[in-house]
């Protein structure tokens, strides 16, 4: 390839002549031409009028800035179209013209220029180390062979348990999972408490005992600590387990025994098996402060939602009842069940989204829109469901199942795809309950067996929780 050298302006010096030439001289065709003398004159009086200055006379290209690969392509372009003209008798393929444009709109090659006269911009400096900046994304050549980070579920539970004389009652709530990381579950007329990963003797203690009578239901209280206790008798007790002392006996409300509880702040809401459900404030003395009349058999599901604004209440008389906090009067009564409605699970993402699980052997899993009423999907899962659990870092649910596999049915919401099938039990499992991380369940079955399930992941590797939509209005406590 050549070189380009810098050229400078040269002033045109006259030439001498001898003082004996002529100032015209005729030519053979009988013109006349100027003199060598005369026309060196007159140039060198032009260069006293107007004196020449150094590169002013053209523009100099500057060679760092251009780009000389562009250049043979644009000097070339001409004669190559011509070229293919010819081959093709003057037809130019469309697709080729049109893969002509796309390959030089990619490789900036509409450009007209092909000498430059300015120097290149200054590279510019970072303000920022890109050590402390956010790290860049890899290539696009390199991410096509990296493979995205897939959660293995284990097929095994992480410890298996020994639940002597546990109630096989489907209608019961006998096992909870409290925030210190404490198990509770009732075996027969005795309440139980556990440290599910101390491998020491000690780990389990007896909390509460009452001869010949049966224990119906166990809920821990947000704090952790106070653990509400229900009887066969209609009575709930509530215990400090910290200190193993009984604070006091709820008595008033109740005529049969109370077979599940939810907590709201201050308020235990109850449910038992005469269909009424009871708002206690154990604040105060007088306990009662609303009661909610529906259902016409037990009731063996309550859940508050995430926003303690809405109450879902589900019963043996296969009725499911949403109701709001400020009224008495059931908000929505939903009869598309075909069973018992016991599994109830508020959707942590969500805030109007309800999952519910029926108990009949064609049990199905319904999602509800807790606002309008209004049933979003139905999965039939060919067996009885009694226990549903959300997935509080990625959208997967859990389920609890009875005959025929007795398993634990983990979903992709809201494909509601199986991801996995978790077994083990040789009985219908009657509850679940999870983890405070919300990593781990543990699942209580009528083969008298307690089992840890790692199934939602890893606390050190869970993905941040997901953050909840907020119902609308939550924050209004009356519209006028």
């Amino acid at each position: 390839m050549f070189r380009l050298l810098p050229v400078k302006s040269i002033a045109l010096k006259p030439k001498k002549t001898n003082s004996s030439e002529t100032a015209t001289k005729p030519n053979p065709n009988g013109s006349v031409s100027m003199n060598s003398s005369s026309s060196s004159s007159s140039l060198k009086g032009q260069s006293r009028r107007c004196p020449l200055q150094e590169n002013l006379d053209r523009f100099i290209p500057n060679r760092s800035a251009m780009d000389f690969d562009y250049a043979d392509y644009k000097l070339n372009e001409a004669t190559k179209k011509v070229r293919e003209n010819d081959s093709c008798f003057g037809m130019s393929s469309p697709s080729k013209e049109a893969y002509r444009r796309q390959l030089a709109e990619i490789f900036n090659m509409n450009r007209t220029r092909i000498l430059a006269f300015k120097n290149k911009p200054p590279t510019p400096v970072e303000l920022i180390p890109q050590s402390h900046s956010k790290p860049s994304y890899p290539l696009l050549h390199h991410s096509k062979h990296t493979k995205p980070h897939r959660r293995i579920i284990p097929q095994k539970p992480e410890k298996i348990l020994s639940a002597p004389d546990l109630v096989d009652d489907y209608h019961l709530n006998l096992l909870d999972w409290g925030s210190t990381n404490v198990l509770a579950i009732a075996l027969e007329s005795t309440v139980y408490l556990r440290d599910p990963w101390d491998p020491s003797v000690d780990a389990t203690s007896e909390l509460v005992t009452i001869d010949d009578e049966l224990v119906t239901s166990v809920s821990w209280a947000p704090d952790g600590r106070h653990i509400a206790v229900g009887w066969n008798n209609s009575q709930v007790q509530i215990w400090d387990s910290t200190a193993n002392r009984k604070l006091r006996t709820l008595r008033d409300g109740h005529r049969s025994g109370v077979g599940s509880m939810a907590w709201n702040n201050h308020i235990l809401t109850t449910g038992a098996m005469d269909g009424n459900i009871i708002n206690n404030d154990i604040r105060v003395r007088d306990h009662v402060i609303e009661t909610f009349t529906g259902h016409t058999h037990e009731v063996c599901g309550l859940k508050w939602s995430p926003s303690g604004q809405q109450l879902a209440s589900g019963g043996g008389d296969h009725l499911l009842h949403i109701w709001d906090r400020r009224s008495t009067q059931w908000l929505h009564r939903l009869e598309e069940h075909t069973g018992a409605v016991k599994a109830l699970a508020w959707c942590p993402f969500q805030g109007n989204l309800l999952a519910t699980g029926e108990g009949s052997v064609a049990g199905c899993i319904n999602f509800w829109n807790t606002h309008t009423g209004a049933c979003l999907n139905s999965i039939d899962t060919s067996s009885q469901v009694s226990a549903l659990l959300w997935n509080k870092n990625q959208r997967e649910l859990l389920s609890s199942h009875g005959f025929p596999h007795n398993q634990l049915t983990l979903w992709k919401y809201p494909s509601m795809v199986k991801a996995t099938e978790l077994t083990g039990h040789t009985s219908r499992v009657l509850s679940m309950a999870q983890s405070p991380d919300g990593c781990s369940v543990a699942s209580a079955a009528a083969d008298n067996t307690l089992r840890i399930w790692n199934t939602f992941g890893d606390p050190e590797v869970a993905k941040s929780a997901l953050k909840a939509a907020p119902e609308p209005f939550s924050h209004i406590n009356r519209i006028r």
